[in-house]
């Protein structure tokens, strides 16, 4: 399916293109891209009547992940197009500034029989039809000629639809119970304008009624607004952080307890079926697959818990499936799955089903991203299982404190067991709390039952198990002031 096209560099090796594509982009979801480069000989709109000069693909995430890419364009064959290279850089387009406006008025109109107004304000940007729109109202201030109302803050595009000359409207009224508000005035002015205020220096706009006006020749105003300050800020988004070059660091925790079932056993949740699956495999792959694009290095730790070990059949809840505990690490996804699949033979499954080790050994590695001060990592632990939490009490405390980081866990539920546990952990519904009564600072848990999507195309586990993150992301950092 073609999207779009560049215009022509004419008689140039080394064109810039001028043509910007816009694409939507969805970070739960793989978004393929395909470019590709022809020569154009005649002026037929039909591709296959131009020299094709070689083509490359990837996914939005990829581009996103590196801001800007360098890569060699390619044959239909996968074989490099002679010398060619192609750089796609990617930008995001949304407009995440927003205002934030401290606003008082001065000697305004008397409205009400006992000498005093009830005042608020109204702000009004030009609609597209011409007529005044309404943006934002503030509270009413009882009783007063010279209220002082609570700063408030707008996206920038409400407001002004991000043009910060374009004029708007203010309007006063007296507030009255009835709805029958009192005009005092209204004056025009713009962002950049109100935006000369400073802390010191309040911007005095007058508030005029046109009615008066006219009828008084010695009429000045129905008071004075005052701008006492007006601030833009960025409200930084997932994809700012993301472009900014923080990383997603994925690790894999795998649940070889007992209860999954002996896996040489087609009854078994870890049983490889002739496929070369099971719900295990298909959800590393569902998730992996798109954290993989936001990780440099794609190294990724593989962790396995509930087994006894060879040589000393120890029992463990945090060991390397590889079985190399200084270096936990599989190549991607694709080393994972074969890490994963070689490590059963060679293991017993057993119990308990115990979570806090693995969540705990993640959040040491968060703890350390901590202490740079900087959005440049962020935890995702995947954590597979197919059932009852043993160490409920332990895992409570750990995902509390783990809310504390920057780190975010997915937990997948397979087979059909009873996963009321695991919606516990997921705080959707309420806070979750510590054996010791201590609140999670923010909701990093995301439980999805693998059943609910054994019969949906794959990408819905993931759009389910991902959904939340990227708003999971902007929230620890912005809590810490952490920009990008």
């Amino acid at each position: 399916l073609q999207l779009d096209r560049t215009e022509t560099a004419v008689n140039n090796l080394n064109p810039a293109f001028a043509k910007k594509f816009i694409v939507d982009y969805h970070f739960e979801e793989v978004q393929k891209l395909k470019f590709a480069l022809f020569d154009q000989d005649k002026s037929s709109m039909q591709l296959y009547e131009h020299d094709f000069l070689g083509e490359f693909s990837c996914t939005l995430g990829m581009i996103v992940s590196s801001k800007k890419i360098t890569r060699t364009l390619l044959l239909g064959n996968g074989k490099p197009a002679g010398k060619g290279m192609i750089t796609i850089a990617a930008q995001e387009l949304s407009d995440n500034r927003v205002i934030t406006l401290s606003m008082a008025g001065r000697k305004l109109d008397k409205k009400d029989l006992f000498g005093k107004s009830d005042p608020f304000l109204e702000f009004y940007k030009p609609g597209d039809d011409g007529k005044w729109m309404l943006v934002h109202r503030t509270e009413v201030i009882k009783y007063t000629l010279d209220p002082v109302w609570k700063p408030f803050t707008v996206p920038l595009v409400s407001l002004c639809d991000g043009d910060v000359e374009k004029l708007i409207k203010v309007t006063c009224y007296d507030y009255d119970s009835d709805g029958g508000h009192d005009f005092i005035g209204e004056f025009q002015t713009s962002v950049a304008r109100m935006c000369e205020a400073q802390d010191a220096l309040p911007l005095e706009l007058e508030c005029i009624n046109p009615k008066k006006q006219k009828k008084k020749k010695s009429y000045k105003n129905s008071g004075i607004i005052i701008v006492k300050s007006c601030k833009i800020t960025r409200d930084f988004s997932f994809l700012d952080y993301i472009l900014g070059g923080c990383q997603l660091m994925f690790t894999v925790g795998i649940d070889f307890t007992a209860s999954n079932g002996n896996p040489r056993d087609p009854s078994s949740l870890h049983y490889i079926n002739p496929m070369g699956t099971n719900e295990y495999l298909s959800a590393i792959w569902a998730v992996g697959q798109i954290i993989q694009d936001y990780d440099s290095d794609k190294m990724f730790p593989a962790l396995g818990f509930g087994a006894q070990l060879p040589p000393d059949w120890k029992v463990s809840h945090e060991f390397a499936i590889n079985f190399n505990p200084t270096n936990p690490f599989c190549s991607g996804v694709e080393g994972i799955v074969q890490a994963y699949s070689a490590c059963l033979p060679h293991i017993r499954f057993y119990g308990p089903t115990n979570f806090s080790p693995i969540v705990n050994h993640v959040a040491r590695f968060a703890a350390q991203a901590t202490q740079q001060e900087v959005a440049s990592q962020y935890f995702i632990l995947l954590i597979i299982t197919d059932g009852v939490i043993s160490d409920m009490d332990e895992t409570r405390h750990a995902v509390v404190q783990a809310s504390k980081l920057p780190m975010s866990i997915i937990i997948v539920g397979v087979g059909n067991a009873d996963f009321a546990a695991m919606e516990f952990l997921d705080g959707d519904s309420r806070v979750l709390r510590s054996y010791t009564g201590e609140e999670a600072v923010r909701d990093i848990v995301q439980f999805v039952p693998f059943r609910d999507f054994r019969n949906a195309p794959k990408e819905t586990l993931a759009k389910a198990v991902l959904a939340e993150l990227p708003q999971q992301v902007v929230q620890y950092f912005k809590h810490r002031n952490l920009p990008p």
